[in-house]
């Protein structure tokens, strides 16, 4: 016999299995549904309360997480214990995080590695992944109080600049709180999502969504049509946002009072007081010209007018973002250009946006309104639901196409890297490559991965790392190795190597120790610019040395093996001739060297001819040809 849920809160009927969309926040978290009878996305909450749960893990004396608001209330109490912001640590090593450390109240380790940082709290230690997941199951025991049914499936969704460390320890987040996340998800594309609901089949639009959050920024462009959204191109920093903001504000009462850095790090209380100070002076400098407090014995003023003289240098970074990302889609769009004219709205996402300077200047840059109808602090949330109502098999009218934000690929001969996935290439994909041997009898292959826009691998950003093992003993140039990437839906990497001709296989999933920091992300995208012209020269020159050094090493196994062959005249001149190659190797001139290539190509070319004529002579010896 059938089961039929019902919610008794509601009298409603409820579906069997329900697919919860959530927006890990760095401020705020929360968790959206599409409401089985209204068909609209809606925000969870209770009665009266808010849909927001602060990303806030206090830890008691016994080690036992409470998460969002009574958490909440520790934060100056007990600041050492109580940790914020967990998701700006994520995918991230302490190198990364060293120059904001006195950002964070609680005690960040400095292990002095590369390895993913890890929070101290008393005698345990916490990785941004555990943090993450008790934010998780808060949110996954308070739908379930709201839906009165069991919740273990979850879109979740992510900054689009989030690497592929960041988005597989959000993924493994998940699954410690016991969720069956179902896809990651950007938040940009999210938020579209939302607002394309009311778009009609018949309408095209080109939409910006600009995503300034409580830690990180997006900025995202994308094409609309018939119900298909695609992601023309993304930028942003992982590492700005609302808490950049209220560090502007702390500074510039630090600054006035005499406090110095050595004043905050000495007391969390004093940081933590100030920065929540700072955070309320922001939201009420929203609506108000003024703000002023007295706390701990000082008076803590700031005009609007200051505060937005302190934020503008953070603001433009984010314009500069808008104006590459405009750029990008030129690439994206083969045979046309995009301008800034050619926007058809700019959607506003993320509690930072509703600071009026930051409306302002990115109402500037695109030259008419913004948009922020829906509720800025739940369209991500709101979008995920859309998506998860998708992946139920409930809404067939969209068709999400989202993009990998840096070229992949693998290092090949002379160092250069090999671009499987290039730049804002569209995922899910899947790309394959055939690559041989370079030495004879070689049994094992190194497949080393990158991330990055140069030609040399030495300036990109090495992923992982493994060897392709058990390859038949064959001659050197005679294996066939397909590599091939796989980008999924949640935009984590696949990587796979096979012998063709054996069946020899290796795959790995990529997960780097730890992420890129924003100031990589972004150095990569401009020296692949700057660059260019040196880069190509560079690759040249080393493609040039790498064929010459396989012509020597043919040519030197081929006269080991055919000495009788040739006589003393013929040794002597081709020694000549492989030396200038040698030579020439060592010079930075690739014309030199493809010269010499030559030479010693058209030189040896008799000697090949030689060698067959001897091999079929030795063949037919003693034997009769019948006619």
């Amino acid at each position: 016999m059938a089961k039929i849920g019902i919610n008794i809160a509601t009298g409603s009927l409820q579906q069997a299995e329900m697919i919860v969309g959530i927006d890990l926040g760095t401020t705020n978290s929360l968790v959206a549904i599409i409401h089985p009878e209204s068909r609209q996305p809606t925000a969870l909450k209770e009665h009266n309360a808010s849909s927001l749960v602060p990303s806030i893990v206090h830890f008691d004396p016994y080690g036992n997480p409470v998460v969002g608001e009574e958490a909440k209330k520790f934060l100056e109490t007990d600041p050492q214990n109580t940790i914020f912001s967990a998701k700006r640590l994520m995918g991230k090593s302490y190198h990364d995080l060293k120059e904001n450390a006195g950002f964070f109240t609680y005690k960040v380790i400095d292990d002095d590695t590369d390895s993913l940082v890890k929070v101290q709290v008393g005698d345990r230690f916490y990785t941004p992944i555990d943090l993450s997941s008790f934010i998780l199951k808060e949110l996954k025991q308070r739908a379930e109080h709201i839906l009165k049914t069991p919740v273990t499936k979850a879109v979740i969704t992510v900054p689009a600049y989030f690497n592929d460390a960041q988005r597989q320890a959000t993924r493994d987040a998940g699954k410690l709180a016991g969720l069956d996340v179902l896809r990651i998800i950007n938040e940009p594309t999210a938020a579209s999502l939302a607002y394309g609901l009311g778009l009609r089949k018949d309408e095209e639009k080109t939409i910006a969504v600009y995503d300034l959050g409580g830690g990180t920024f997006d900025i995202s462009i994308l094409k609309i049509s018939n119900g298909i959204f695609e992601v023309l191109s993304t930028n942003g920093n992982t590492y700005l946002g609302g808490d950049d903001l209220d560090r502007a504000i702390v500074q510039y009462w630090m600054g006035q009072a005499g406090i110095t850095e050595d004043d905050l790090q000495g007391s969390k209380e004093l940081s933590q007081g100030l920065r929540l100070r700072a955070e309320e002076a922001k939201k009420i400098l929203s609506t108000e010209d003024t703000f002023s407090v007295e706390w701990n014995n000082e008076t803590l003023a700031i005009t609007k007018e200051k505060f937005e003289e302190l934020i503008k240098p953070l603001i433009d970074q984010t314009i500069q973002s808008c104006d590459q990302t405009i750029q990008s889609c030129m690439h994206a769009l083969a045979d046309s250009t995009l301008t800034v004219k050619e926007i058809d709205t700019i959607v506003m996402v993320g509690g930072s946006t509703r600071v009026p300077a930051v409306k302002q200047a990115v109402s500037a840059f695109f030259g008419k309104p913004v948009n922020d109808s829906v509720n800025p602090d739940e369209v991500v949330a709101l979008g995920a639901a859309v998506q998860a109502d998708i992946l139920a098999g409930n809404n067939k009218d969209f068709l999400l196409l989202d993009i990998t934000p840096l070229s992949l690929g693998i290092e090949t001969m002379g160092g250069l890297m090999d671009v499987l996935i290039p730049r804002n290439a569209r995922i899910p994909t899947r790309v394959g490559r055939q690559y041989t041997t370079k030495v004879d009898g070689q049994q094992d292959m190194r497949i080393s991965v990158y991330q990055g826009e140069r030609d040399l691998v030495k300036d990109n950003r090495k992923l992982a790392q493994f060897s392709l093992k058990g390859i038949p003993g064959m001659p050197a140039g005679l294996a066939k190795v397909e590599v091939s990437f796989l980008i999924n839906a949640d935009g984590i990497l696949v990587v796979r190597a096979k012998e063709l001709r054996s069946g020899v296989e290796q795959s790995i999933e990529v997960k780097p120790q730890y992420g890129l920091t924003d100031e990589e992300v972004e150095k990569m995208l401009m020296d692949s610019i700057t660059h260019a012209k040196e880069d190509m020269q560079v690759r040249v020159l080393v493609e040039a040395r790498t064929e010459g050094e396989q012509i020597l090493a043919a040519t030197e196994k081929f006269i080991a093996k055919n000495t009788t062959l040739l006589n003393r005249e013929e040794l002597v001149a081709t020694a000549g001739i492989m030396q200038a190659l040698q030579l020439a190797l060592t010079m930075e001139d690739k014309n030199l060297i493809y010269s010499k290539i030559d030479e010693l190509n058209a030189f040896t070319r008799p000697f090949a001819e030689k060698a067959m004529d001897a091999a079929v002579s030795g063949a037919l010896k003693g034997k009769t040809i019948i006619a």
